[in-house]
Order: C-alpha cells, then structure tokens, then sequence
C-alpha cells in the first residue's frame, strides 16, 4: 500500500471528530445495518468499518467526557454538603 492512500484514509473521516454524539452514534446504527446487510463490495465494506469505528470512538468519547462531569459533580456535592 502506498504512502499516499494510508494518509488518506484518515482524512475521510475527518468529519467525525465534529459531529455531536447523537450524530455520531445515529450514522452509526446506519453503517452497522448496511454492513449486517451483506450487499456491499469488499473495499466498500471495508471503509464503512472504518467510518464505524471512528463513529464509535467518537461515542466513546463522549460518553467518558459525560461521566467525568457526572463524577465532578458529585464530588464537588460531596465536599459541599
């Protein structure tokens, strides 16, 4: 594999790192349900895994950044009370 196209791949993905978590994950349950449907080439199914894996990083992301500020919280409640 060239240089060219390993540098490439991440930047068709760049959009990710934009998008809200309900964004994130709602493109998500759409790249899983075409990949469960089978019907896409290899090199198509292939990209979609990675788009869904960027997606689902993303998620994840989100969802640590909401419990830490859960777990802030509740520690700055703590030392209130």
């Amino acid at each position: 594999m060239s240089e060219e196209k390993k540098t490439a791949k991440p930047a068709a993905n760049d959009d990710v790192a934009k998008m809200s978590y309900e964004q994130a994950r709602d493109e998500l349950i759409k790249v899983v349900a075409e990949l469960e449907q089978g019907s896409v080439s290899l090199e198509a199914s292939l990209s979609l895994w990675e788009r869904g894996e960027a997606l689902a990083n993303q998620c994840e992301a989100w969802l640590t950044g909401a419990r830490k500020r859960l777990d802030d919280a509740i520690k700055t409640k703590k030392s209130d009370a």
